[in-house]
């Protein structure tokens, strides 16, 4: 395979995740798995979509949905390792999903992390 390289502000046409900073440095936070903060990531990414679909309950809070099928498929991993970060996330209280039921995907509410 030919080595490719990036020229002036070719890097711009990519769309990037951002994970936040205190996710590492902090003492609580930074025990989170980095699976798990690649999750965060990319469900904070999701937050926007959200807002602009009117994902918002009446309460003013946006949530958003994200399945294990979804989940498993982006990231790549099993689906029992899906849970697990879930589980990570939420023990964390960085995420709360509440159950709708009648086969409804959860809603996830990404918390804020201070």
């Amino acid at each position: 395979m030919e080595n490719r390289y990036h020229y002036g502000n070719e890097a711009d046409q990519y769309a990037f995740f951002q994970i936040p900073k205190i996710l590492f440095t902090d003492p609580v936070l930074s025990r989170i798995s980095s699976e798990a903060k690649v999750l965060y990531g990319m469900m904070l990414d999701r937050l926007n979509l959200s807002q602009r679909n009117g994902w918002i309950d009446e309460n003013g809070r946006v949530f958003i949905y994200f399945t294990l099928d979804e989940i498993h498929e982006q990231l790549g991993i099993y689906r029992q390792k899906t849970a697990k970060l879930l589980r990570e996330l939420d023990d964390a209280h960085l995420i709360e999903r509440k159950h709708q039921g009648l086969g409804k995907p959860n809603k996830i509410y990404v918390k804020k992390f201070s």
